[in-house]
C-alpha cells in the first residue's frame, strides 16, 4: 500500500513538473508566432502553413496535418492522463472527485453562457465552446512561478480540474464540432473501436496492435466527419492499466512517461506556432476587442471561468458536499479559478473548428483567447502572490 502511494506521488510530481515547465516553452512559441504574424515574414509564414503534402490518399495542408494528425498524439496523451487520473490518481474516489468535477462543470457552463450572451442568434454563436477550456500547461506554469509553496491540495485541485475540463472539451468537440456524418465510415470507425476494446479485454500489453487499430480508427473518423483527434482520445482510454497491477509497469504508464514530454514540449509548441499567429491592426485594436466574438471570449475566460469555478467550490463547501482542505482558504480556489481562465491550447483548437470557414471570426477568436489568457495569467499570478491562500480556518 505504501509502495503504491509512493508511486502515485512520484507520478503526480513528474506530471506536474513536466506540464509546468512546458508552459514556459509554450509561452515562448506563442510570442514568436505573434511576432512572425506581425512582421515582414507574415506572407512566408502563411504560405508555409498552406503548403500541401500528400501521404497515401490524404492531401492536406501543413496546417491540417498539424491540427488533424499531430494533435491526435496530443489527444492520445490526454486520453492516457484522463484514464490514469480516474484509475490511480486524484479522481479515483468519489470524495476526491466531486469537488474538481463540480468546479470544472461550473467553469464550463458559465463561460459558455457569457459568450452566448453577446452572440446569441448570431452566426458567431457556434463559438460558445471556445471559452470553456483550461490550458493545464500554462495554468500550472503560472502556479509554479507565483506560488512555489502553494498548498499541495490546491495544485492537485487545479490539475484535476484541468483534466476534467479536457474531458468536457473532448465531449463538446465530438458532439458539436463535427461535420455531416458518413454513417458507413462511422460504422467502420466504431468497428475499429470495438477491436481496441477486445484488445483491452484480452489484456494485450503490446502497443503495436493498438497502434494499428488507432490508425484505422483515425482514417475512418476523418472520413466520417467526426474530428479525427477523437480517435486519439479513444485509443488513450483503451490502453490497459488494471488497478490490481503495478501501475508503474503498465503499458499506460510506459506510454505516458514516453509521450508526455513529446506532447508538451514538441507537439503543443508546434500547434501554437501554427495557430497562434494573428495579424493585429493596432490602430483598430480597441474596436477588435469589443466585437461580439472577442468580447464574448474575454468575458467567458477571464470572468466566467473564475466565477464558475469559485462559485461551484463555494457552493460545495457551504452545502457540506465537500470540505475545505487543510491549509487552504476560499481565496485559494478563487485564485485557482482565475488561472482556469488561461484557455490557450484547447480554446485555440476549438476556435479552429468553430470558425474554420470564416477567417475574420477566427482572427477575432485568437485575439480574444490570447487577451483573456494573458489577463487571467497576470491576475492569477497576483492572486497567488498577494492573497492569503494558505492556513485556512475550518469551513463554515
Amino acid at each position: 500500500m505504501v509502495k503504491r502511494l509512493q508511486e502515485k506521488k512520484a507520478i503526480f510530481i513528474d506530471f506536474f513538473k513536466d506540464e509546468a515547465s512546458s508552459g514556459v516553452i509554450l509561452l515562448l512559441f506563442a510570442i514568436v508566432t505573434l511576432l512572425l504574424a506581425n512582421s515582414s515574414l507574415e506572407n512566408s509564414y502563411n504560405k508555409l502553413l498552406h503548403l500541401h503534402f500528400a501521404i497515401g490518399n490524404f492531401n492536406l495542408s501543413l496546417l491540417h496535418w498539424i491540427n488533424d494528425a499531430l494533435m491526435s498524439i496530443f489527444f492520445f496523451v490526454v486520453g492516457l492522463e484522463i484514464k490514469r487520473e480516474f484509475l490511480f490518481g486524484e479522481l479515483k474516489s468519489l470524495s476526491a472527485t466531486i469537488l474538481p468535477i463540480a468546479a470544472a462543470i461550473g467553469g464550463m457552463i458559465v463561460p459558455a453562457l457569457l459568450y452566448l450572451l453577446f452572440n446569441f442568434h448570431a452566426d458567431t454563436q457556434i463559438g460558445w465552446g471556445i471559452p470553456m477550456a483550461t490550458d493545464i500547461a500554462f495554468s500550472l506554469g503560472v502556479l509554479t512561478i507565483a506560488a512555489k509553496n502553494a498548498p499541495r491540495s490546491v495544485v492537485i485541485f487545479l490539475t484535476a480540474l484541468a483534466i476534467v475540463d479536457d474531458l468536457g472539451a473532448i465531449i463538446v468537440i465530438a458532439l458539436f464540432y463535427s461535420t455531416d456524418i458518413s454513417f458507413l465510415h462511422l460504422g467502420l470507425g466504431l468497428l475499429a473501436l470495438l477491436g481496441g476494446i477486445l484488445l483491452n479485454r484480452c489484456r494485450t500489453n503490446h502497443f503495436l496492435p493498438y497502434l494499428v487499430v488507432g490508425i484505422f480508427m483515425w482514417i475512418e473518423f476523418f472520413k466520417t466527419g467526426i474530428h479525427p483527434t477523437i480517435a486519439g482520445v479513444a485509443l488513450g482510454l483503451l490502453i490497459p492499466a488494471h488497478e490490481n497491477a503495478d501501475m508503474g509497469k503498465s503499458l499506460l504508464h510506459s506510454l505516458e512517461h514516453r509521450l508526455a514530454p513529446l506532447s508538451s514540449r514538441f507537439i503543443m509548441p508546434i500547434f501554437a506556432l501554427a495557430n497562434a499567429g494573428v495579424t493585429i491592426d493596432f490602430s483598430h485594436l480597441g474596436q477588435l476587442l469589443f466585437t461580439p466574438v472577442t468580447f464574448g471570449i474575454i468575458c467567458g475566460l477571464f470572468i466566467g471561468k473564475p466565477l464558475g469555478i469559485f462559485g461551484m467550490t463555494y457552493l460545495m463547501f457551504k452545502t457540506k458536499l465537500a470540505f475545505l482542505p487543510e491549509n487552504t482558504r476560499n481565496s485559494s480556489f478563487l485564485a485557482a479559478g482565475t488561472l482556469g481562465g488561461i484557455g490557450f491550447t484547447m480554446s485555440l483548437f476549438i476556435a479552429t473548428l468553430a470558425f474554420a470557414e470564416i477567417p475574420e471570426y477566427l482572427s477575432e477568436a485568437k485575439i480574444g483567447i490570447i487577451t483573456a489568457s494573458v489577463l487571467s495569467g497576470l491576475v492569477g499570478f497576483c492572486a497567488f502572490k498577494f492573497l492569503p491562500t494558505g492556513g485556512a480556518k475550518k469551513a463554515d
